[in-house]
C-alpha cells in the first residue's frame, strides 16, 4: 500500500466543497477529503487564498490528468508533487 495523495487547488471554499462532494460521485473515493484554506504567500487580503482538497489514492486508480480536468470545472488544477 503506498501513500499517493493529490492535491486539487480551487479558488474559493465553495468550488472546494462542492469538488470534495463530487469526487466520491464522479470517482468513487471512499474517504472524504481534506479541504485546506491556503493563504497566498505574502498577502495580507484574506480574500486572496486559495482552497486545497486532498485526497489519499492508496491504490493508485486516480490518474493526475483526470484530476486536473476534474479540478479545471471549478477553475481549479492539480498541483504536481
Amino acid at each position: 500500500m503506498s501513500d499517493v495523495r493529490h492535491v486539487l487547488v480551487l479558488p474559493d471554499r465553495d468550488a472546494a466543497e462542492e469538488a470534495a462532494e463530487a469526487l466520491a460521485e464522479r470517482f468513487g473515493v471512499r474517504e472524504e477529503p481534506l479541504i485546506v484554506r491556503d493563504a497566498l504567500a505574502g498577502e495580507d487580503d484574506a480574500e486572496d487564498v486559495q482552497w486545497l482538497v486532498v485526497l489519499r489514492d492508496e491504490e493508485g486508480r486516480l490518474g493526475a490528468e483526470e484530476l486536473g480536468e476534474f479540478a479545471a470545472e471549478w477553475e481549479g488544477w492539480r498541483e504536481e508533487p
